[in-house]
């Protein structure tokens, strides 16, 4: 991975599209990763960071495109199947994934965009909007406004630090301690509304 981190430079935008299309179908290494080292190194002025921020969430959204169709091939009963039997080996609790589904069937814009918001979720949860056969335009364009803001902050945090490359380490591990530590508390607030609303809502 090391190997294909040190290529990209040499690739440009094409060489980050596809990093950020391959990070949402298998996320190696983790896109807080992967969007501060593109920020850092491939974005040496303002127009280069819109441009890496265009590309890259344009992949993205390509990515949750790929599983929104597999979804829709699989259907309902069989995406469910997979992802409980599977969905440990991803990260992905097939509670998460059932609550999610039920957020879809009751405000589908809204649930494509915090989907894209949590660790392992946002990669593919997409698999369920495609097999309850959610509109695909409004999929795809909420969908893109998620890895906008997404990568947007991230991408900007390797921007800012690219001067200090050689603090590298220190920097980005306290900012992924801080993001991991605002995902948990936003999956378990999620939780905990799911869990209130969930009898009322049937």
């Amino acid at each position: 991975m090391t190997d294909l981190l040190s290529a990209v430079p040499g690739l440009g935008l094409f060489g980050a599209a596809c990093l950020a299309f391959t990070e949402e179908i298998l996320p190696v290494p983790p896109s807080h990763v992967l969007l501060l080292f593109l920020g850092m190194t491939r974005a040496p002025d303002p127009a280069a960071l819109g441009a890496l921020l265009a590309v890259t969430a344009l992949a993205s959204t390509a990515g949750c495109l790929f599983w929104y169709a597999l979804g829709g091939w699989l259907g309902p009963a069989r995406a469910d199947a997979l992802v409980g039997r599977f969905g440990r080996y991803i990260f992905l609790r097939h509670e998460t994934y059932l609550c999610f589904s039920c957020a879809y069937r009751r405000n589908h814009m809204r649930a494509s965009l915090l989907a894209q918001f949590v660790p392992t979720v946002r990669n593919y949860l997409p698999i369920a909007a495609g097999a309850l056969r959610l509109p695909a335009l409004p999929f795809a364009l909420t969908t893109l406004l998620g890895p906008m803001l997404w990568n947007a902050g991230f991408l900007l945090a390797g921007y800012a630090m690219r001067e200090d490359l050689h603090n590298l380490p220190a920097v980005a591990f306290r900012i992924m301690a801080i993001v991991l530590a605002l995902e948990v508390a936003f999956l378990i607030a999620l939780r905990s509304r799911w869990h209130r609303t969930g009898p009322a809502t049937g």
